[in-house]
Order: C-alpha cells, then sequence, then structure tokens
C-alpha cells in the first residue's frame, strides 16, 4: 500500500491576491481555503504535504500557513522557479509569467515518489473529495497503462453567482473514465435557469466538470518532462510572453495515444471558492454552517 502525497499548487497566490498577508480569512477563526483542504486531507489519510510557491514567499507562507499544517503533517516546500528547466531549454528573454500548472507539478519531482494529489490552493473541495482521491491513490499501480484519476464535479455545483467561472467540461465513457476535457472559460447560469457557455452553448445539469484536483502515479513526472521540453521547444516559440503548459494538457495528451487513463471519482458535493470578491459572504457562510454542524472544529 502505498503513502499518497498532497500537493499543494500555490505559486500563483501572490500575484492574485496582491501578496499572502491578503489571503481572505473565510473560517470563524480566520481560517483559510487552505487550512480546510489539509485537515480533510489529513483526515482522508494523507500524511505528507508538498506546497509549490515562490520563493520570495517562503517566509510569509510558512508563518500563515506552514505552521499550522505542520502540526498535522510532514511539510515540504518546492519553488516554481523560471530556472528550473529541463535540460536544452531556457526561457525566452523577458518572459515573467510562470510556465502554467504543468512546470508547476514538474517541480516536484525530486521530492516526490509516491501516488500523488494535485490541488489548488484556493478551492474548497469537500471531504468527500479528498477521501475518494486517498482510497484511489493508495492502492493506485500502473501496469500497461498509467492509471491515474480525477475528482470530477456536477457543473451545476461549480457555479457563482457573481459572474462567469472557468471550467474542465469532462467527456466520460460509460465505464467511468475520462476520454476528453475542454477548457470553457465563460460558464454562467442565464437568466432562464440554463447554463450556458458562449462557445459550447447550451451545459447540461449533471455535467461532469474539473476543478483541477487530480491523482498520479510518479510515472507522470517523467511523462511532464517529455511534455516539458516538447512544450519549450515548440509551443512557447508561438507565444514567448504568455503560452503557458498547462496540467490537464498533459493529461489529454497521454489519453490521446492511449497510454494513460484517469479514472473519475464523481463528487456530488458542492464547490466553494472565492472568484470574485462578492463571492466571499457566501463562502464564509457554507463554512459557518458546516463548522456549527460538527464537520470541522472552531
Amino acid at each position: 500500500m502505498a503513502n499518497p502525497i498532497l500537493v499543494v499548487m500555490a505559486a500563483g497566490m501572490g500575484s492574485r491576491y496582491g501578496g499572502l498577508k491578503q489571503i481572505d480569512p473565510v473560517g470563524p477563526n480566520g481560517q483559510i481555503i487552505m487550512n480546510y483542504s489539509i485537515y480533510d486531507a489529513w483526515k482522508a489519510g494523507f500524511r505528507k504535504v508538498v506546497f509549490i510557491i515562490k520563493e520570495e514567499l517562503l517566509e510569509a507562507f510558512q508563518e500563515r500557513i506552514g505552521r499550522d499544517a505542520e502540526k498535522l503533517m510532514q511539510v515540504e516546500y518546492v519553488f516554481q522557479s523560471a530556472c528550473d528547466l529541463p535540460e536544452d531549454c531556457t526561457m525566452p528573454e523577458g518572459r515573467v509569467k510562470p510556465l502554467g500548472t504543468g512546470h508547476a507539478i514538474y517541480c516536484i519531482r525530486h521530492v516526490v515518489d509516491e501516488p500523488f494529489a494535485v490541488i489548488n490552493a484556493d478551492d474548497f473541495y469537500g471531504a468527500e473529495a479528498f477521501s475518494a482521491m486517498y482510497d484511489y491513490l493508495k492502492d493506485a499501480q500502473d501496469d500497461e497503462k498509467y492509471r491515474y484519476c480525477m475528482v470530477g464535479y456536477r457543473v451545476e455545483n461549480t457555479l457563482t453567482e457573481n459572474g462567469t467561472v472557468s471550467r474542465g467540461v469532462c467527456s466520460v465513457d460509460e465505464n467511468g473514465y475520462l476520454t476528453g476535457i475542454t477548457e470553457r472559460t465563460a460558464i454562467a447560469r442565464d437568466a432562464d435557469g440554463v447554463i450556458r457557455d458562449p462557445e459550447a452553448g447550451e451545459i447540461a445539469e449533471g455535467t461532469v466538470v474539473s476543478m483541477n484536483m487530480w491523482g498520479f502515479t510518479p510515472s507522470f513526472l517523467d511523462e511532464l518532462e517529455n511534455g516539458m521540453v516538447d512544450f519549450m521547444h515548440n509551443k512557447l516559440p508561438l507565444n514567448p510572453e504568455k503560452a503557458e503548459f498547462y496540467l490537464p494538457t498533459a493529461v489529454s495528451n497521454l489519453l490521446e495515444n492511449d497510454r494513460a487513463t484517469a479514472q473519475v471519482l464523481e463528487c456530488g458535493a458542492k464547490w466553494y471558492g472565492v472568484t470574485y470578491q462578492e463571492d466571499k459572504p457566501v463562502v464564509v457562510e457554507a463554512l459557518r454552517r458546516m463548522t456549527e454542524q460538527g464537520l470541522y472544529p472552531a
């Protein structure tokens, strides 16, 4: 049986929130969303967490999040650095923007050697998602294919009333395996009650979407290296300032070439996140309710 590791992508936090100090508290005692993810992961069985952050945020991050996490888990930090690239690859001159979520996970290859789960720092996934993920990963083994997984949410459980959301809309076969994923960047429920995206048109209730909660065996890290090389040599030159190497793209490439499967672990829970400032009261209220119900310690 493996000892699955939790990997938290937090390198984008400073830019979105204007520095860590401004991370919005949402829990009854100033907790941020990440505190809840760590707690849910620990309850599910995870005992090691790797935070991917910017190096300059290390001290602030340890102070705000790391010290609390250390009470429950072994903690490691990895920096998403522009210098951490495959051999023969160089950053385009003047590029400031990080290279994307695929590159972030590539940076953990020296500290992760067990099956691992990947989450965003600022999404509330719920206890059910972490339990399903841990149960899958503890027995995960590759055979003639890589055996990965993804937690899938129903689209109607991932919307906000305050604007549009970006989601990976998933195609799932009759055996529960992911067959494709398409990024839709402006999903919302219209006034007539129908969920739509300008490019996709109507999106049926119950459609599975990805919230970037993935489960991988260590084989994925070798594949990311190949993907990074391809991206740096062939895709990045087309848009040197903005092109990014995304995690779902790396997975899709392996699925399309029939080299991997991704089991979709369907989760009926509601997602919470602060996409817009106006979302915050909704999250605060939901966590207050869950705390009162005894799902979380105050």
